[in-house]
């Protein structure tokens, strides 16, 4: 890849520049107007323009260009833009990025557009690429690259030097990767460091100077991968297969870019924002999803507010109790969104399944009681002191209590149970919750206020 600096002054008009020099076909005018740019500079100019002038612009870059743009663009992105091209073109510029970045891309391709590349890239390139695109994103099968600096057990310190020193260019891809040593069945029994290497004897096998290596499985999940990383300073671990042949590596780096785009779309499914939503995208598109998202939560706010609605008559002879109504829903939300937080995070790491839904409710319910009672009997104190009313404290801290008891039995189960059904939580958990706690919230203020309507008119 283009080295290319970090900062620097761009012209005011410089997406017109582009614009005119992509209508010119201009092949050299647009190298001199993106290359110069950091590549998260040029994406956006490149986003900026029109889906055909995008097609166009990568149709007329260099392919090495081209793939840095395509490889910086979020995977949705970057998706429509190789569906854009031709077969042919697409294949060159597959050419110029990591195996695990083309496994992505084809594997957000549909068959068809797939396949049709994958005719036009190198053999060999193409069955890795087949081969990756098998694998499951978040294990370590689908986050190796299927190039491995790896040597028989038969070589020698000086034929492994030599081989370094006549091809540069082609172990520029093993960066970050000690070599690894294999056996006849292509299964690692070794590692040497490059310092091994160095200080070693040239007529030295490498099977003397090197140490057992750590291999995690194609079928590893990112969690534990996450997990060796923290425990080990390597920059990339050989991955093997289940008959132990060495078949890539995976790299500290893929495993914390990985465990970032999880986290942010976990964040985002939570905000109702559905796959890599980029204000470049056809603005239809962008509105269905959204919509898709609004309009169940406008059903679940309907239904919440009916609770409201019977009890009417109650809120018009104590209209105090409207001050409180979304302190109780807005508190036990919070509540219950901390056990959302936390069976989310133990979802993640394997560490709870839906059959575990009771063991997490026990677990629940214990700090909910705790929590609920704290909290109410803080609220409660706050509605008598500022209304003068006990019984109004009384009501409103007792449905805080029952109210934040439900909120994390909720909050750490339906995770679980929409898992179970085959939904994901990370999506759905959220709005129900809230519509839960609000109606319950609702009703056993409004209830309790009912009760107690004597004291408190």
């Amino acid at each position: 890849m283009l080295d290319r600096p970090d900062t620097g002054q761009f012209d005011a008009d410089l997406s017109a520049k582009i614009k005119a020099a992509a209508d010119a076909s201009d092949t050299k005018s647009l190298v001199e107007l993106l290359d110069p740019l950091p590549l998260s500079e040029a994406l956006r100019e490149l986003l900026h323009l029109s889906v055909e002038d995008r097609i166009l612009i990568l149709s007329l870059v260099p392919a090495e260009l081209a793939a840095e743009l395509i490889d910086e663009a979020p995977a949705e992105t970057a998706a429509d833009l190789v569906e854009g091209l031709t077969a042919i073109r697409a294949a060159e510029i597959m050419e110029e990025l990591d195996s695990d970045v083309q496994a992505d891309l084809i594997g957000d391709l549909d068959a068809e557009d797939a396949e049709a590349i994958l005719s036009k890239m190198d053999s060999d390139d193409a069955a890795d690429v087949r081969r990756l695109v098998a694998y499951a994103d978040d294990t370590a099968g689908g986050l190796m690259v299927a190039e491995a600096f790896s040597f028989s057990n038969s070589q020698t310190v000086g034929k492994v030097l030599r081989d370094l020193a006549s091809a540069d260019d082609d172990f520029e891809r093993y960066r970050g990767q000690h070599p690894y040593v294999i056996d006849e069945d292509g299964k690692p029994v070794g590692v040497v460091s490059l310092r091994g290497l160095l200080t070693s004897k040239r007529s030295d096998l490498l099977t003397t100077i090197m140490i057992p290596p750590l291999t995690v499985p194609v079928d590893m999940p990112l969690f534990n991968l996450e997990d060796i990383f923290d425990e080990h300073a390597f920059l990339g671990i050989p991955v093997v297969e289940t008959d132990g042949t060495l078949v890539g590596t995976v790299s500290r780096a893929a495993v914390s870019a990985a465990a970032l785009e999880r986290s942010e779309s976990e964040s985002l499914k939570r905000q109702g924002v559905l796959g890599d939503e980029l204000r470049s995208m056809p603005t239809w598109l962008r509105s269905r999803r959204r919509l898709a998202w609004l309009s169940a939560n406008i059903i679940l706010n309907i239904i919440a507010a009916s609770v409201i609605s019977a009890y009417e008559e109650t809120l018009v002879a104590v209209i105090a109790i409207a001050v409180f109504l979304p302190m109780v829903s807005d508190m036990s939300g919070c509540s219950g969104n901390q056990a959302v937080g936390v069976t989310m995070r133990e979802l993640s790491l394997g560490l709870v399944r839906p059959s575990d839904a009771f063991r997490v409710w026990l677990k629940e319910i214990s700090v909910g009681v705790i929590n609920g009672i704290a909290l109410g009997i803080l609220i409660g104190i706050v509605a008598w002191i500022w209304k003068g009313n006990p019984a109004l404290g009384l009501v409103i801290g007792l449905a805080l209590a029952l109210n934040t008891i439900l909120a994390v039995s909720i909050g750490g189960v339906v995770p679980l149970i929409l898992k179970r059904v085959g939904q994901d939580p990370a999506v759905a958990s959220g709005p129900l919750l809230t519509t839960i706690t609000d109606m319950a919230g609702f009703f056993f203020v409004l209830s309790l206020a009912t009760l107690m309507m004597p004291w408190l008119v």
